[in-house]
C-alpha cells in the first residue's frame, strides 16, 4: 500500500518495455473500493513524465478489458503515452436490481453522477472520471496532466465525448470507437438516463454529446470517431450521423469514419487503435 496516495498495487506485469499495473483504492466519490489499470511506457518507468490517455470501456467491461483486448500497448509504448483504464461502474454498491440487466447497474455506470435513489449514493462515475481518478493517478505516477486525453468504446465512447466536450481544457484530446452519440433518443441511453437522472429530459442534455454541441459546447481539437459499417448496434443505438450533423451545424471539427465490414467488437477496436493513439499524440505534439 502506498500510504501517501492510498493506492494498493494488485498486479504488475512487464509489457512492451513498460509496465501494466492494476490498482485498488478507497474512492471517496464512489464510497466504495475502486480498481483501475495503468500502462506505463518505458519512459515513465525511467522516471520521465509522459502524456496520458484515459480509456473508458463499454457495457459489461471492467478496468482490465481495454488493456487486455485493445492491443494498444505496443503503439502506446512507441509513442511514450500512458494509458489509464477505470472501471465501468461502482462494484458492490448493493443497489437492488443493479445486477439484473447487463445494460444497467453493475458494468453500466454510463460515466455520470446519478441523482435518483437508490443510485445516487454510489453511482457517481462522472465525478470519479472528471476529478478523483486523474488527481489521484497523476499525483502518484509520472503522468503529465498538461497532455491528458480521453477515449472510449461504445458506452465508453459516449463517456469520452461527453467528458471531452464538458471540459475541453482539462481533456486536451478526444476520440471514440462506436460511441453512443445521442443517448437521449436511443434505447440504451433512455434506459440509463431515466433511471439515473429521472424523467426531466433537460437534465439529460449535459450527458449527451449531440445535445452538448447544440448547447454551445466545443472542443478546440478535432474529435476522432470510428464506427463499423457492420456494427450490430449501428442504427438502433449508435447513429453516428447525428453527431456529424450536429458538428457540421455548430462548427465542431470532427473526423467521423465508417469502417467497411467492421462490427462492434474489440477486433474492430484493435484494428484502429493505432490511429487513435496517433491522433492523441498529434494533439499533444508528441507524434
Amino acid at each position: 500500500m502506498n500510504e501517501a496516495t492510498g493506492l494498493k498495487l494488485l498486479e504488475e506485469h512487464y509489457a512492451h518495455g513498460g509496465r501494466v499495473r492494476f490498482y485498488e483504492h478507497q474512492s471517496s466519490v464512489l464510497g466504495l473500493p475502486a480498481r483501475f489499470g495503468v500502462f506505463l511506457p518505458p519512459a515513465a518507468c525511467q522516471g520521465s513524465r509522459v502524456p496520458v490517455v484515459y480509456a473508458l470501456a463499454g457495457l459489461t467491461c471492467t478496468h482490465e478489458t481495454f488493456l487486455i483486448k485493445s492491443c494498444a500497448l505496443a503503439e502506446a509504448a512507441r509513442l511514450g503515452i500512458a494509458l489509464v483504464t477505470p472501471d465501468t461502474s461502482p462494484r458492490g454498491a448493493g443497489v437492488e436490481g443493479e445486477a439484473t440487466d447487463w445494460d444497467l447497474g453493475t458494468g453500466a455506470g454510463f460515466y455520470l453522477d446519478a441523482t435518483q435513489q437508490p443510485w445516487a449514493q454510489h453511482y457517481r462515475m462522472g465525478s470519479y472520471i472528471a476529478q478523483e481518478l486523474p488527481l489521484l493517478v497523476e499525483e502518484a505516477l509520472p503522468l503529465d496532466g498538461a497532455k491528458r486525453g480521453i477515449m472510449g468504446h461504445s458506452m465508453g465512447g459516449h463517456g469520452a465525448l461527453v467528458h471531452g466536450l464538458q471540459a475541453p481544457l482539462f481533456w486536451k484530446s478526444v476520440s471514440a470507437f462506436a460511441p453512443v452519440v445521442h443517448p437521449s433518443v436511443v434505447p440504451w441511453g433512455k434506459k440509463a438516463l431515466s433511471t439515473y437522472l429521472g424523467q426531466d429530459h433537460a437534465a439529460w442534455r449535459e450527458h449527451d454529446a449531440v445535445c452538448l454541441l447544440e448547447d454551445g459546447h466545443r472542443h478546440s481539437a478535432p474529435i476522432l470517431v470510428d464506427t463499423g459499417s457492420a456494427d450490430q448496434f449501428l442504427r438502433r443505438e449508435l447513429q453516428p450521423w447525428l453527431l456529424v450533423e450536429a458538428a457540421e451545424k455548430t462548427g465542431q471539427s470532427l473526423i467521423c469514419r465508417e469502417q467497411e465490414g467492421y462490427d462492434h467488437s474489440y477486433w474492430f477496436v484493435q484494428s484502429f487503435v493505432t490511429d487513435h493513439l496517433r491522433h492523441h499524440a498529434s494533439v499533444f505534439g508528441v507524434a
